[in-house]
């Protein structure tokens, strides 16, 4: 299956970079597409605990779904993972 997610928080290549990294990590996550032009990102998955899997990540990595609370650590550790990103470019 393939979904295309609204996430909040992408700013730039260096969290394109780390989105895409760290979603290429995880089993069954493949085609994996960042556009920072609409925030979002796309992708296939075999199963729905994937996606679930995947939504965690992105929030744990500081970029929420559209929709989901964008708090203030979320901000913060977006800001990180960016900074990361751009590193490992």
């Amino acid at each position: 299956m393939k979904t295309k997610l609204i996430i909040q928080n992408l700013k730039c290549g260096g969290c394109a970079n780390t989105v895409t990294t760290r979603l290429s990590q995880l089993d069954n996550i493949s085609e994996i597409e960042v556009n920072n032009d609409d925030s979002s990102v796309a992708f296939s998955f075999i199963e729905d605990s994937n996606l679930e899997e995947a939504i965690h990540l992105l929030s744990k990595l500081g970029y929420p779904v559209d929709g989901e609370d964008n708090t203030l650590s979320k901000k913060a550790k977006s800001f990180v993972s960016c900074a990361i990103g751009r590193i490992n470019k």
